[in-house]
């Protein structure tokens, strides 16, 4: 595997001075694999951890999580369907996902009615789409593998019996 690309999985946040560290190459070497992983498409950039709980943050977002069910279409199966909900502005991240609900969708708007009304008048509207099931994030304790609101690592919760 592409030392460079492994690094990007497995570190996270590593400046390009790191991962030459821990790769054994030399910065200029890990710019080169970095510019190939763009080129094939793989590495397609960086994304911030933010802490949305804090009232600045909050008011410009609201995100929520929505479950889709849809119609498979013969010879395109759900990919036709997740393709065309992945192109609107407000969806963050589109997955399949097995079980009860086809689609797993990720929305961000700038208010609760911004969301309901995507839903209800876009995504729910599409034809294929049998029910939407929609959750509001209200608060986020840990995000791409950062803890948020300062807690301990290994921080647990007390008990009483």
């Amino acid at each position: 595997m592409n030392p460079v690309l492994k690094l990007l999985i497995d570190g996270g946040s590593l400046s390009t001075s790191q991962m030459a560290t821990v790769a054994g190459l030399s910065e200029s070497e890990v710019q080169q694999h970095l510019e190939q992983l763009k080129k094939d498409k793989i590495f397609l950039g960086w994304r911030p951890v933010l802490d949305l709980s804090h009232e600045a943050a909050a008011a410009a977002a609201v995100r929520a999580v929505i479950e889709v069910k849809i119609t498979p279409e013969r010879g395109g199966g759900f990919n036709r369907h997740a393709e065309r909900i992945s192109r609107f502005a407000e969806v963050e991240s589109c997955y399949l996902m097995s079980g009860g609900y086809d689609l797993l969708v990720f929305v961000k708007g700038t208010s609760l009615q911004k969301v309901a009304a995507f839903v209800s008048e876009q995504l729910s509207t599409i034809e294929g789409v049998l029910s939407t099931s929609t959750h509001f994030m209200l608060r986020c304790y840990k995000d791409q593998g950062y803890l948020l609101h300062g807690e301990a690592p290994n921080a647990r919760l007390n008990v009483v019996a």
